[in-house]
């Protein structure tokens, strides 16, 4: 899969018409399951220098989302990339490589799974200072200073879904023109919005 800037990302072909897409009011329990996420991987990672981000939709109040969780863990130093997948993989997550993204390793997970009982998420370990980290904590931060962008982007998703209920390339094309258009205010430079843009059109 490709990365989707809105902290969705863009799986091949023969799995996006797969996908029946869910929108849903924000959800103040998100959070609360991120803090349990995050708990879990403060203690299974001690001793790794890393910050773990709530990313995405569901991590801006107010904002209407898939109820999806998107957690990138940012790390500094890139030789402890071994130490972090064998941890995780001893906790039930699959590595699945860095998916065509340099500086950010994919993981995936049985969702029976006991160890990981917090609600459905995409899981990224990133090196700190990476396109894919950039992109989504600026996005962030825009969505979380905006009332009003983020009131834009909730009717559009809404909007969104309710057009393409089982198509998620056309939800993630029609999202796009916004999402820079944020990251362009932020001070993204024209060079990465038009390589975002790439990635994330049909």
């Amino acid at each position: 899969p490709k990365l989707s800037v809105g902290a969705h990302f863009i799986f091949q072909n023969e799995r996006r018409k797969m996908q029946k897409i869910n929108v849903e009011k924000y959800n103040p329990q998100w959070q609360v399951e991120f803090e349990r996420a995050k708990l879990f991987y403060e203690k299974l990672l001690v001793g790794i220098d890393k910050r773990i981000e709530h990313v995405g939709s569901t991590s801006v109040i107010g904002l209407w989302a898939k109820p999806v969780l998107d957690i990138d863990k940012k790390k500094k130093n890139s030789d402890d990339s071994l130490q972090v997948i064998t941890k995780l993989s001893s906790a039930g997550y699959k590595h699945a490589g860095n998916l065509g993204l340099e500086g950010r390793e994919a993981f995936k997970y049985d969702d029976t799974n006991l160890n990981i009982n917090w609600m459905k998420h995409h899981l990224y370990v990133c090196l700190d200072g990476t396109k894919h980290l950039e992109n989504h904590l600026l996005l962030r931060k825009h969505l979380r200073n905006n009332k009003e962008s983020v009131r834009l982007y909730s009717e559009l998703k809404i909007k969104l879904a309710s057009e393409f209920s089982e198509d998620i390339t056309s939800y993630i094309d029609g999202k796009t023109e916004l999402i820079t258009k944020f990251l362009s205010v932020e001070g993204m430079k024209k060079s990465k919005l038009e390589k975002i843009e790439k990635v994330n059109r049909k």
